[in-house]
C-alpha cells in the first residue's frame, strides 16, 4: 500500500512513529553495549510484527508468554525465543518446544513434570526456573507478582534445590513501569534468597518492568546493577521489558461522532476505552491528549466517551482551546504499548488500523480490520 498522509488516514488508527521507535532502540542497545546484558522483547506489551524487521537490529530477541506469542516471535522475529508461563497444557509442549530456545517454569513441580520431554527432545532447549523474592515495588495489586498468595514464582519455601539438575536459569519479574533503585532493592532481595542456587547456572531474567526509555530514568543506576552483578556472579544476564519499546512510541488518533449535553458537554468518539485501550479503566488511569489539558484549563470542557453501550467507556474529563465538534480529530499519546494487544471488538466495534509514520512524516497503512476479524473470533 503506498504511503498515505495522516489527514487521509480514516481514524480509529493507531500510528507508530518509527523515529520515536529507533530512539528507544537505540537507548536500549546502549544499555546492552554498557552493561554487557542482552535484552529481549516481551511480546505481552507490544508485538507488532510489521516493525520486526527494524526492532531485531537492536534486540536478540523476544520474550512469549503463550504458544501463539512463542511462534509470532519464532516466525516474525527470527532471534531467540524466551517462554515464561504460570503453567503449561501438556497438548502444547511439544509445539512450544519447537519455538523455544529458553524456557522457563513457574514450579518445581511443572518441571518434574515435563523435564524428560525437554531431555529427549532432538532440539536443545534452555530451562528455567522462575522465583519469587517476595519483594513487592508495585504500588497496584493487579500488577504486582509479588503480592500475597501471587501464583507467579517460587517463593524460598518452596524451592527445591534437588530438581535443580536440568535447569541452566533463573527468572523473576516483580517490576511494573519502575525505575531502577526498585531493581537495586529487588536484586538485594534475590541475591539474599536465592544467590546460594547460582552454582552451575548459565543465565538470569532480570524479567520486565524496567521503564528503561523514560526520561527520568536512571541507566547509569542500571548499568552499574547488572555489571555489579556480572562480576560476583558470571552469567548471561537478560532483561524483557515490553513497555520500554514502544514508550512514548505511537499514538491512536480518533474523531469525535457527535456531541450531546446532560449537566456537562459529553463528546461521542470513534474509539472507546473498553474496547481500544482497555488500561485506561483497568490501570487505571487518564490518557494524555496532545493540545488538551484538564477540565477547566482551557475554556472548553468536554467528557469524552467511546463508542461502545457499556455505561462506563468513558476516557475521562478534558478541555480544549476551541470547541469540539463532529469530525474534530484527536490524538491520544503513548498508545502503542498494551493496546493492540489488549484491544477487542465488544459490540462488534471494529479495531482500529494500524499505521507506521516515517521520519520524513509519511504514513504508511498497514492493516485494515473488517467484518471478519470480528466474525472469525466467534463460532
Amino acid at each position: 500500500m503506498p504511503p498515505t498522509r495522516t489527514k487521509e488516514i480514516q481514524t480509529p488508527c493507531y500510528i507508530i512513529e518509527e523515529e520515536a521507535l529507533l530512539r528507544n532502540l537505540n537507548i536500549l542497545d546502549s544499555v546492552q553495549k554498557r552493561a554487557g546484558c542482552k535484552i529481549i522483547m516481551a511480546l505481552k506489551g507490544f508485538a507488532m510484527f510489521g516493525v520486526f524487521p527494524l526492532i531485531r537490529q537492536y534486540l536478540c530477541g523476544v520474550a512469549a508468554s503463550s504458544l501463539d506469542e512463542a511462534r509470532l516471535g519464532y516466525e516474525e522475529f527470527g532471534r531467540e525465543v524466551h517462554i515464561c508461563a504460570p503453567a503449561y497444557a501438556k497438548t502444547e509442549f511439544d509445539e512450544l518446544l519447537s519455538y523455544a530456545d529458553h524456557i522457563v517454569f513457574n514450579s518445581f513441580s511443572q518441571w518434574k513434570r515435563y523435564k524428560a520431554i525437554v531431555k529427549g527432545n532432538k532440539k536443545e532447549v534452555s530451562c528455567g526456573i522462575r522465583v519469587n523474592p517476595e519483594h513487592s515495588e508495585v504500588k497496584v495489586a493487579i500488577y504486582d507478582p509479588c503480592g500475597p498468595f501471587s501464583r507467579l514464582g517460587t517463593t524460598r519455601a518452596n524451592f527445591e534445590e534437588k530438581e535443580m539438575d536440568g535447569i541452566t536459569g533463573l527468572h523473576f519479574h516483580n517490576l511494573c513501569e519502575l525505575n531502577s533503585d526498585s531493581l537495586a532493592r529487588t536484586l538485594k532481595t534475590v541475591e539474599d534468597k536465592f544467590g546460594l542456587f547460582s552454582r552451575g547456572l548459565k543465565w538470569i531474567n532480570f524479567g520486565g518492568g524496567h521503564h528503561i526509555t523514560r526520561k527520568d530514568y536512571d541507566t547509569d543506576l542500571l548499568c552499574s546493577l547488572i555489571s555489579d552483578f556480572k562480576n560476583r556472579y558470571p552469567l548471561e544476564i537478560y532483561l524483557e521489558p515490553g513497555e520500554a519499546i514502544a514508550l512514548n512510541a505511537g499514538v491512536l488518533e480518533a474523531s469525535v461522532l457527535d456531541i450531546i449535553h446532560n449537566k456537562k458537554q459529553i463528546a461521542i468518539l470513534d474509539t472507546s476505552a473498553a474496547a481500544h485501550m482497555p488500561d485506561v479503566l483497568e490501570m487505571p488511569y487518564r490518557p494524555a491528549i496532545r493540545g488538551a489539558g484538564l477540565p477547566g484549563e482551557y475554556r472548553h470542557t468536554y467528557r469524552l466517551g467511546g463508542m461502545t453501550c457499556l455505561a462506563g467507556d468513558i476516557i475521562g474529563d478534558y478541555s480544549f482551546p476551541e470547541p469540539l465538534k463532529a469530525g474534530s480529530r484527536l490524538v491520544f499519546e503513548d498508545m502503542a504499548h498494551y493496546t493492540m494487544v489488549k484491544n477487542n471488538t465488544f459490540n462488534g466495534v471494529r479495531l482500529p488500523s494500524i499505521a507506521v509514520r516515517k521520519s520524513s512524516g509519511d504514513t504508511r497503512i498497514i492493516r485494515k480490520f473488517g467484518y471478519e476479524d470480528y466474525k472469525n473470533r466467534l463460532s
